[in-house]
């Protein structure tokens, strides 16, 4: 049997404040309402939770089955890899969290929505196919990981359905502009995920894998980097422009030095290895942003 140490690594915890990242900006947008629900929040928080761990189970296995995960990555050795976790054992892994999440969000749509069942059958159908892209990720031939659309993926379930389904979920209701922080969290998580690949990069053409950062390039994936965050922080502060009450609302930009702090450190790396603290960096800045963006919200 595999040592919980092996199973907590493969859940590589260091991602999951992204996660909790998109479900608490759609719960601050809906306590800015007055309407919001606690089991809610927290039963979003769970699923998402159990979600995020999923894809890392099924990246964990999928890379390690094409042989992406090699002694020519620069990473950190995965669990599948290193020989911690055998497949047989990662794909019961991957079962149960599909199963927990299943579970966690049939209780978070019910809680929601009670018995109004067409909207429980759509929001059903967006937690199968955020389930089904977890896995799809990296497992299976036509894994659209290895074809470049993980940016995508990350930016529409980790940003945009996050967030606004947050949102609706606790206010049973819809504004386009929640789309503005939505995005943010999108662009933020999908910074994260260019960091990854700015970092595997060479590994990962060699084994097949073309993501956004191998097809364009290092210098132009730092460039993108740097993109993703500045589009970040301008759809928030639009979001401010068109819904604004208080200056309180612009105090998540007191959180843009150590953005700038860490592409700064980006830019200086001589080697991609160099790059792997800025995962962890990027990722607990997001949350500081949220965290900070919050609190502006409800002052």
């Amino acid at each position: 049997m595999s040592s919980l140490e092996s199973w907590l690594k493969a859940s590589r915890l260091r991602t999951l404040p992204l996660a909790l990242s998109s479900i608490l900006m759609g719960s601050f947008l809906a306590i800015q309402q007055n309407n919001y629900q606690w089991v809610v929040i927290i039963l979003a928080v769970v699923t998402t939770t159990l979600l995020q761990v999923l894809s890392n189970f099924s990246n964990d296995y999928g890379d390690s089955m094409r042989g992406t995960d090699n002694d020519q990555r620069l990473g950190p050795v995965r669990t599948v890899q290193g020989g911690e976790i055998s497949p047989k054992q990662m794909r019961m892994g991957m079962l149960l969290l599909v199963i927990l999440t299943l579970l966690s969000g049939i209780w978070l749509i019910y809680e929601s929505f009670g018995n109004h069942w067409i909207k429980e059958i759509v929001f059903l159908a967006f937690g199968l196919m955020a389930i089904v892209a977890s896995v799809k990720y990296t497992v299976g031939k036509k894994s659209y990981g290895y074809a470049g659309f993980g940016d995508i993926f990350v930016f529409v379930f980790f940003g945009l359905l996050a967030v606004a389904g947050t949102y609706y979920l606790n206010t049973l209701s819809f504004s386009w502009s929640v789309l503005l922080p939505a995005a943010t969290l999108g662009f933020f998580s999908t910074a994260v995920l260019n960091l990854n690949n700015m970092r595997d990069m060479e590994n990962d053409l060699q084994s097949g894998k073309k993501t956004v950062a191998g097809r364009i390039g290092y210098k132009a994936a730092l460039r993108y980097q740097v993109l993703l965050i500045v589009t970040g922080f301008l759809a928030t502060f639009v979001y401010i422009l068109f819904t604004f009450q208080s200056y309180w609302e612009f105090l998540f930009l007191i959180t843009l030095p150590l953005f700038i702090a860490n592409l700064t450190g980006i830019y200086k790396v001589n080697n991609q290895k160099q790059l792997d603290p800025y995962l962890k960096k990027t990722a607990l800045g997001t949350l500081l942003f949220v965290v900070v963006f919050g609190i502006g919200l409800l002052l």
